[in-house]
């Protein structure tokens, strides 16, 4: 695959993000709160910190930094995720959301304390992520990501049989696929795709201007009925960029899987791993 068209799959498949805005933020889960307790050891977030969050969304990490006492300013590529996002924070006079490609906002001149970006930073462009981050903070200030993984634990007999539909409807598919625990997931790792992180590459542009990264893992569960389970599927860009019938018969089979081998209901396991840099004075 070229950088062209990864670049041209990239843009594709996170603007299958702002097409159900309603659905993504009913359905996709926060992150457990011992994440935002170490960002408030390791950054000082908390009343007054200055935070930008890249890719807010719907407001699944903005809402605890406004009621941490946090100036957030979110910058989301969808007008519809920014409106979800300005309702649910419209108790929080200090924050702010606008709507613009990350790549392109204009960087205020006042410096933040924090750049976070929650299951985002893989969205934005390789060549630029780093730097622009690098350019937001004032120095001593921590570039902080969020990736959230599918591990293995929770109802896995129901993954490990969801193998089959999955390479049936989507040729994407790897044969043979299983979940992993999480010491196996490695460190800097893909928040999707297989793209890195850069925090700790020398090659990307802006990383000299960072400190080696820090990692903090949270393993927790969540479980869902059929239909919540195939909402939250729904709001997965991978799924959203199935064509309509291959995506409808996917559904369907899973569905009848956990309908019909684990009465309605299945626990899915999740590792929360955030990743921090502090900026070079």
């Amino acid at each position: 695959m070229t950088s062209e068209t990864s670049a041209t799959d990239r843009e594709r498949l996170r603007r299958t993000f702002t097409e159900d805005a309603e659905l993504y933020d009913r359905m996709r889960p926060g992150y457990p709160p011992r994440v935002y307790d170490d960002l408030a050891d390791i950054a000082g977030v908390g009343p007054g910190c200055r935070v930008l969050e890249i890719g807010p969304g719907t407001g699944q990490a903005t809402v605890p930094l406004a009621e941490r006492g946090c100036r957030v300013v979110g910058v989301e590529l969808g007008a519809q995720m920014a409106a979800v996002a300005r309702r649910r924070l419209a108790g929080h006079g200090d924050t702010e959301i606008h709507v613009a490609a990350f790549e392109e906002w204009p960087l205020p001149p006042e410096p933040f304390d924090v750049v976070l970006a929650a299951t985002a930073f893989t969205w934005i462009d390789p060549r630029v992520r780093v730097a622009r981050a690098a350019a937001a903070l004032r120095p001593g200030g921590v570039l902080a990501t969020i990736a959230t993984h599918h591990i293995k634990g929770g109802t896995e007999d129901f993954f490990a049989a969801a193998q089959e539909p999955y390479e049936r409807f989507d040729p994407s598919t790897p044969p043979g696929l299983r979940l992993r625990p999480a010491a196996d997931i490695p460190y800097d790792s893909a928040e999707s795709g297989g793209v890195r992180t850069d925090l700790n590459s020398a090659a990307a542009p802006g990383s000299d201007r960072f400190e080696p990264p820090v990692f903090h893992r949270y393993e927790w569960d969540a479980t869902y009925t059929t239909d919540q389970y195939l909402a939250l599927l729904c709001t997965y860009s991978g799924h959203r960029d199935l064509a309509p019938g291959p995506r409808a018969g996917l559904l369907a089979a899973l569905g009848r899987l956990i309908d019909r081998d684990h009465g309605g209901t299945i626990t899915k396991r999740y590792l929360t791993e955030l990743r921090t840099a502090r900026r070079r004075g």
